[in-house]
């Protein structure tokens, strides 16, 4: 299973197709605070208790109860279209968010601030799975195809970097929820606009497909790959975000964490694009592992910025780590398009990015107890072990992501 390589020309004709450009620009806007509401919350919460546990957990309240939406909606959107799931989800989750506020700000017990979190999520607009699977009624099968896909990579590992930083120096602001309205509001204006552009007004419910039962998407043991590997880079990422601003808090800048967070958003985006003109390893089923092996070992090399070395070894470090983000998201899009059943496109990619939350979720929670315990270097270790960990799952389960004659001969 490998992929074309896709020139410029394929990405500008991609996005300049007919009727792409206002569901595309509404997509950016609905799809960039969705990293940033989570570190969003996660800070804002630090701030009011004064721990970088409490607020990691209640952050993961946020990204579990998304993990479960996404996959709902997705499924959903597949039978009906995307436009009424869509601008339903939109409505409750700023109702939802309000209330978010609402008890962080009344200082109410945990419980209730996770549950409020998990609410949120659960009703926060999958955006990424829409805007990804309208690409398939915008623009041709072909080179265009795959460089619109690359492009939702791009741009979305652009958004989960963009809006950790924004966040991060939002919070300075006198009143710390001013990221997470700024946020919402980005997320409801953006998904209302989208959801009523005609393109996705006019999208029709996805027919054909095989009867997959309760698994969905994921009945396809190529599918459960893709998605393992979504979660290995959600739990290196989310150990990252984390000990970044537990980083710039000891060195006593709290927008440090943005500038460095920014840095990587740069070296992420050229890193993709340059790697998408001629990816390697080329098949898949190789590229996976690999990816997410050099991807844990860079992170844990972040380490060092503890007592053996200095703030600057962090940045060299983390740049190379931010160069193989955007090439593991577009891997992960590529596989989607191979391995999901017909007709479950926005349900699989729901699959993918449930699979990225849980992990950011789980690597933030890990890593607030580390930086609690051990200080904020030991976060970098803990996202690097857990991504070993999962490349080397990917790479005991290559054989599913391999090229199959009969799967070539039933796409072609």
């Amino acid at each position: 299973m490998s992929s074309s390589s896709a020139a410029l020309a394929d990405y500008r004709a991609a996005l300049t197709s007919p009727g792409a450009l206002v569901p595309t620009l509404a997509s950016a806007l609905a799809r960039l605070p969705i990293a940033m509401t989570t570190l969003a919350v996660l800070l804002y919460v630090q701030r009011a208790t004064g721990s970088y546990a409490v607020a990691a957990v209640v952050s993961a309240g946020t990204l579990a109860g998304e993990s479960l939406g996404a996959v709902a909606q997705g499924r959903w959107m597949d039978r009906v279209g995307p436009m009424r799931p869509l601008l339903l989800a939109a409505g409750l989750y700023a109702v939802a968010a309000t209330g978010l506020i609402l008890v962080i700000e009344n200082g109410a017990a945990i419980p209730v601030l996770v549950a409020a979190a998990a609410l949120s999520g659960l009703v926060r607009p999958a955006m990424p799975g829409a805007s990804r699977a309208l690409w398939g009624r915008l623009v041709p099968a072909g080179p265009r195809r795959d460089a619109a896909y690359s492009y939702e990579a791009i741009s979305l590992e652009t958004f989960f970097i963009l809006g950790p930083a924004l966040a991060a120096f939002l919070v300075t602001a006198p009143w710390p929820g001013t990221a997470l309205v700024v946020a919402v509001s980005g997320m409801v204006v953006g998904t209302t606009v989208f959801a009523l552009s005609r393109p996705v007004r006019t999208q029709e419910p996805a027919v054909g497909g095989p009867s997959i039962g309760l698994l969905g998407a994921v009945a396809r043991p190529g599918m459960r790959t893709v998605a393992l590997a979504s979660l290995g880079f959600g739990l290196v990422i989310g150990s990252v975000e984390v000990g970044v601003n537990a980083v710039a808090t000891e060195q006593g800048s709290p927008t440090l964490g943005g500038v460095l967070l920014s840095a990587w958003s740069v070296a992420s985006v050229l890193a993709g694009i340059l790697y998408s003109l001629r990816p390697w390893p080329r098949p898949l089923h190789l590229r996976m592992p690999f990816l997410l092996g050099a991807f844990a070992v860079c992170v844990a090399a972040m380490a060092l910025v503890g007592p053996l070395a200095s703030l600057p070894v962090l940045v060299v470090a983390m740049l190379a780590a931010g160069a193989l983000i955007t090439p593991q998201v577009t891997a992960h899009s590529l596989g989607v398009e191979a391995t999901a059943p017909a007709g479950t496109a926005t349900e699989g990619f729901g699959w993918i990015v449930t699979a990225a939350v849980l992990g950011i979720s789980a690597g933030q929670v890990a890593a607030g107890v580390a930086v609690d315990v051990a200080g904020a270097a030991s976060s970098f270790l803990v996202g690097g072990l857990a991504g070993a960990v999962m490349a080397g799952m990917l790479w005991w389960r290559r054989a599913t992501l391999a090229p199959q004659p009969q799967e070539a001969l039933a796409r072609a």
